[in-house]
């Protein structure tokens, strides 16, 4: 008769008793660590906790597009997503879609086509636009413009926006 093995027991951590939840993630390519209360969103997370200012609190309600990043290459509102939710996800924010001092080709783009007047939009509709170039399927200016229907601007900056886009899209910057 041979043995029984028994299986191990999983190694499980202590849970904590302070309320805080441990997430790790990358964001713009550093990996991050934090504990927090799970009811912080990863807008808030990002401004008050990594100081990556970039992405706006517009709403807070995910109406306006304002505190737009992207997801595991997607794009979502940071202000309705959880950041205990990231667990091994990858963010990227306004600051990190330049390589070093060369603007993303959208970046330029808003810039050549003052895609921006106050500004308080730009960075989500800079994350958005990323997107949507980046999906290569979203071609006619209507199509662009249902695309970026969840980004408002407040200054109607709406046309030079679409130039912009269809700059990058273009490849020129």
């Amino acid at each position: 008769m041979r043995p029984s093995i028994a299986a191990a027991a999983p190694i499980t951590e202590q849970p904590r008793t302070d309320g805080l939840v441990d997430v790790a993630f990358s964001v713009n390519g550093e990996r991050k660590k934090l504990s927090l209360d799970p009811r912080v969103t990863l807008l808030d997370a990002l401004r008050e906790r990594l100081n990556l200012t970039g992405t706006k609190k517009g709403c807070d309600r995910g109406q306006c597009g304002a505190c737009t990043v992207h997801v595991d290459d997607r794009r979502v509102l940071s202000c309705l997503t959880l950041a205990v939710s990231l667990q091994d996800k990858k963010v990227t924010t306004i600051e990190g879609i330049a390589d070093g001092d060369e603007l993303h080709p959208v970046q330029q783009a808003f810039i050549n086509h003052d895609g921006f007047q106050c500004g308080f939009c730009t960075s989500g509709q800079i994350m958005s636009a990323v997107a949507v170039v980046g999906d290569g399927t979203v071609r006619t200016d209507d199509e662009i413009r249902e695309a970026m229907s969840g980004n408002i601007c407040r200054c109607g900056a709406y046309p030079n926006i679409l130039d912009a886009i269809k700059q990058a899209q273009a490849g020129r910057s």
